[in-house]
């Protein structure tokens, strides 16, 4: 039973015992005290990795990590309670709110969210872009849904579309049109992994994965005591997403975050042409790169997985300058070269998370 106590308890019973010996006539006082300890010290939880599933955000979640208890009652709420932060399709979020036009005040994670998503805007030149939401929505791929996309149609939503076309001033954000969307899915699944990190850490947990829709957030190890590995998926048109054929694999041996954008799995085929979710907001079209599938690795999920967003809509050579003036993040690129044939390009600091090419 004394196998999880520390030194100072065993050099505690020690000093008891040896008195115990040495005085009998204490033997009332010192024994009720001895069998307290061995009782907190028997009591001491052993941690053991426990592992969460389910569906949050219209995506299936993941989350394996090393407590002295279970912890899904914690981790639920906190989910639940992102969920009425921002989630657009949730009518009674705070994000739905703003695009109602309601008197709403942002919350901390909406802040956190929002501010980022302008760095990203600039950086990006305003390829990522939350307030693209009506372009998003007219190509299919939104909270709401049109049949047909005209020229005159985008050319009108484009008037109301810009990450310079609203702001937020205190808790309060302000359009420069009422018309204007926001639709944060390029950025909050990244984050809300980045939420239930903090969540995990603050419970004193110092092993973990967190994978939200295809975002990675991790520390420490795994059960079987060696760092954590993520998949890249080959870019294979998979809209049913149970094609898990890997190019790569992506190891992490200390805290860090993995986002993957690929335009293989969120997609539609329409009188023979296929239409993928990345918008180029500067155009009003779908994003039509030779990339098809950018990874980020960074400190955090939600800047890896709006950059990966951004990266799948610039093009190569545009992210690629990109990412030489952010040392925050490395990337890993899958692309198609003029014969249509797949190639790789990763940057110099990638190399060290892909255990397969250091060898």
């Amino acid at each position: 039973m004394l196998f999880y106590t520390d030194k100072v308890v065993l050099k505690d019973l020690h000093y008891l015992c040896n008195r115990l010996n040495n005085r009998k006539m204490h033997k009332k006082i010192y024994l009720p005290v001895i069998v307290g300890l061995l009782f907190f010290v028997s009591c001491k939880a052993k941690k053991q990795y426990y592992e969460e599933s389910g569906t949050v955000f219209h995506t299936l979640y993941t989350i394996k990590y090393e407590a002295p208890h279970i912890l899904t009652d914690k981790i639920d709420a906190e989910l639940q309670k992102f969920n009425l932060s921002l989630n657009p399709f949730n009518p009674n979020s705070i994000i739905a709110k703003v695009n109602n036009n309601e008197a709403v005040e942002v919350d901390e994670w909406f802040t956190e969210v929002f501010n980022k998503s302008m760095e990203v805007s600039r950086n990006s030149d305003g390829v990522f872009d939350i307030p693209c939401a009506p372009l998003v929505n007219l190509w299919g791929f939104g909270f709401n849904k049109k049949d047909s996309v005209t020229p005159a149609m985008i050319d009108s939503l484009k008037t109301f579309v810009g990450y310079r076309k609203v702001h937020l001033e205190g808790k309060k954000v302000v359009k420069d049109d009422p018309r204007l969307l926001l639709n944060c899915s390029a950025i909050a699944k990244g984050y809300s992994c980045d939420v239930i990190a903090r969540l995990l850490e603050k419970e004193g947990v110092e092993n973990y994965m967190i994978l939200i829709g295809g975002e990675v957030v991790v520390k420490g190890v795994n059960q079987n005591g060696v760092c954590w590995c993520s998949g890249i998926n080959l870019p294979e048109d998979d809209p049913d997403g149970i094609k898990n054929n890997y190019d790569e694999i992506v190891q992490l041996c200390k805290k860090g975050a993995i986002a993957t954008s690929g335009n293989y799995r969120n997609f539609y085929i329409k009188d023979g042409k296929k239409y993928a979710h990345t918008i180029d907001p500067r155009t009003g079209y779908p994003a039509e790169q030779s990339v098809l599938s950018a990874t980020i690795v960074a400190n955090d999920c939600m800047t890896a997985d709006a950059y990966a967003t951004a990266f799948m809509a610039m093009g190569l050579e545009k992210a690629r300058q990109m990412a030489d003036s952010l040392p925050e993040i490395e990337y890993y690129v899958i692309y198609a070269d003029e014969n249509g044939k797949h190639q790789i390009e990763y940057s110099k600091g990638m190399l060290q998370y892909l255990p397969k090419r250091k060898q």
